[in-house]
């Protein structure tokens, strides 16, 4: 509240208050130190409003006949909803730690309700002309007396303090996190280049100058609330305040145009480019085969927070922890990066489960690979047709499954115990889905691969194709665009139980389930492993990290620059996490997993799905009806 000078204060050299006359009030309205301001915000705008201009119009054309179609319906809504719910209250964030979620939030809807208070103090404070942009950015240099305001002025003041306070506590935090990460739920943090130091020493510098600039005002003028006036008039009471209020602005203003001009080339274009990349994936706009405008968006929308660090257990388990994807896209938005940053990755989208933003990071890196592939690109060419019996449900084994003949063994008994009708596709030798060759970049012999499976599928009449192997389940469900549903065979499994065609006994025995990560992250396929299991014996597993969040075996035929006593070093640790002391077996879904946890230790018998259901298989029902004949119900496939 304005009430003139505090006691022994003078107004600060070559105040108009010292002048014999006052000058007119609009000559007040501007001042040469909302220049680095001012340049800054009128560059940091120009920029966005080129770049979003050119990364639309750049889109395909049935990328824009897509957003224009949906662009004026409940999608936008929706994506205006999502951009406040994670670009300002940071939603996802939270999930994973509160007071990291908080340190994020208060930043970003702290800085936004100044914005948005500031614009509508200085619109309400009445002096009838249109306001700079810079005007409301420094309302309280320009205004000392807000009694215009009327009632409005406490609640105005109070809450500018109190936003004030909220961006001043998570940059404490920020800073904070920098010298003690795991208070904040991470064990490690990005390492920045030089343009991000910059940006961010910018960042975490604006609002404490902003709070001295406006403490020194309050100390001045007792224009502030219960924040800057208390610094004002009692913290930094002693100061010369008259000497630093001009500085204290000046500084203030820099620091607000050196962080615009550098947010472009820096991990803060993820703001603006987030809000555009929620848009346009609420409008359906996807990641391709291939590098496109839609990547650049993506990457520009990282804001290389580093969360996806901790989550990779290259890192956790390697102690490998400068190729994750805060790294990778990175080097990838600036220029090419190294055959390391591209191929040391286990491809298990573990960090595509962290990521606040949600980044297509697998696709990409993916991608990338397909550009430079790092063996020499095969052909397969001279696989040749086979025949099979016709039947209404294709098995298909795939390569980690021939690696792990038990897994096929036990399958195939399930399916004669339920009189299924069904014909074994890969059944002479392994034939492969094609996913390890699109995984490192060999897209053209995959294409190959996908053809000949193709013709395969469609020669046996299948109505259902099912497979034990997650990675090619997923190969079949995305690459393939067949006809039929895909199903992992404890989809089938289960829907064989309802039907009272596959009975087990309760054996009482407790197991721990691993989620397989092309079945848990890539077809989101959670719940039927567990219902199954439940069947036969009792599920105990000793970690958070399960579901979507699950741990990597470390078998994964992504990554081919590590040696085996690495991957059972990451096999090993994921064992410490989930396994309990009760359990008596590891029980997982892919044969892959299976293969690497029965190599990495003796601890624990490691066995499939299908294997311990076998274990505890009641009996064979009679033969159903031809009526009941069909594999597995249509409605259930989906």
């Amino acid at each position: 509240m304005y009430t003139g000078l505090p006691t022994k204060r003078k107004y600060p050299k070559h105040h108009y208050a010292n002048s014999k006359s006052k000058p007119n009030i609009q000559a007040m309205r501007y001042h040469p130190f909302t220049l680095p301001f001012s340049i800054g915000l009128g560059f940091i705008v120009l920029y966005i409003i080129v770049m979003w201009t050119i990364w639309i119009v750049r889109l395909s054309r049935r990328e824009q006949k897509i957003v224009w179609k949906r662009l004026f319906s409940f999608r936008t809504i929706s994506a205006i909803w999502e951009s406040i719910r994670e670009g300002l209250l940071h939603r996802n964030i939270f999930k994973r730690n509160i007071l990291l979620g908080y340190m994020h939030m208060s930043l970003a809807f702290g800085w936004f309700m100044l914005i948005v208070l500031g614009n509508l103090e200085a619109r309400l404070y009445p002096h009838g002309v249109i306001n700079p942009p810079y005007y409301p950015i420094f309302f309280e240099f320009f205004r000392h007396d807000l009694t215009p305001l009327h009632e409005y002025e406490e609640i105005f003041t109070f809450l500018m303090d109190f936003f004030l306070l909220m961006v001043i506590s998570g940059v404490s935090l920020a800073f904070f996190k920098r010298i003690r990460s795991r208070t904040l739920g991470m064990k490690r943090t990005t390492r920045h280049i030089l343009i991000d130091r910059i940006a961010i020493t910018a960042l975490w510098f604006i609002f404490p100058l902003r709070l001295f600039a406006e403490s020194v005002t309050a100390g001045l003028y007792n224009t502030g609330h219960f924040f800057t006036n208390f610094i004002g008039q009692w913290v930094i009471y002693n100061l010369p305040l008259d000497y630093l209020y001009y500085p204290a602005w000046w500084a203030y203003s820099i620091a607000l145009g050196v962080f615009f001009i550098t947010m472009p080339f820096s991990r803060y274009m993820h703001i603006p480019a987030e809000i555009l990349l929620i848009f346009l994936r609420k409008y359906g706009v996807k990641e391709k085969e291939s590098h496109s405008t839609f990547t650049k968006i993506e990457l520009s929308a990282c804001s290389r927070c580093g969360i996806c660090i901790d989550a990779c257990q290259l890192s956790t388990s390697l102690n490998i922890s400068d190729t994750q994807p805060a790294y990778f896209i990175r080097d990838l938005r600036y220029s090419q990066p190294s055959e390391r940053l591209r191929e040391t990755c286990m491809m298990c989208m573990r960090c595509l489960e962290s990521c606040p933003v949600g980044i297509e990071i697998t696709r990409i890196r993916e991608n990338e690979r397909k550009e430079y592939p790092l063996f020499p690109s095969s052909s397969y060419s001279y696989i040749n047709g086979y025949k099979y019996p016709k039947a209404k449900l294709a098995y298909f084994a795939g390569c980690m499954g021939h690696l792990t003949p038990s897994v096929i063994k036990s399958t195939l008994a399930l399916f004669d115990a339920a009189s299924v009708d069904y014909t074994f596709l890969d059944k002479t030798g392994s034939i492969c889905c094609g996913r390890p060759l699109q995984m490192n970049g060999q897209v053209e012999a995959a294409k190959q691969l996908i053809d000949k499976n193709n013709h395969l599928i469609g020669e046996s009449g299948a109505e259902v194709l099912v497979t034990s192997c997650p990675i090619c389940a997923r190969e079949f469900a995305t690459s393939y665009h067949l006809s039929i549903p895909v199903l992992h065979h404890s989809q089938l499994l289960l829907e064989l139980t309802k039907q009272n065609r596959l009975k087990f006994n309760q054996s009482g025995l407790k197991v721990t389930y691993h989620d397989p990560c092309e079945l848990s992250r890539g077809l989101n396929i959670t719940r039927e492993p567990r219902e199954l299991l439940q069947n036969a014996v009792i599920l105990s597993n000793g970690s958070k990290d399960v579901e979507s969040k699950s741990l990597c075996c470390g078998g994964s035929l992504g990554i081919t620059n590590i040696s085996m006593a690495d991957r059972n070093k990451i096999a090993n640790n994921t064992l410490e996490e989930i396994v309990t002391e009760s359990s008596s077996y590891l029980v997982t879904a892919c044969p892959m997993c299976r293969k690497t946890f029965t190599n990495a230790q003796e601890k624990i018998k490691v066995l499939d799905i299908a294997e311990i259901l076998e274990k505890n298989l009641n009996f064979a029902p009679e033969k159903v009806s031809e009526k009941n004949q069909s594999p597995i119900k249509q409605q259930a496939v989906i």
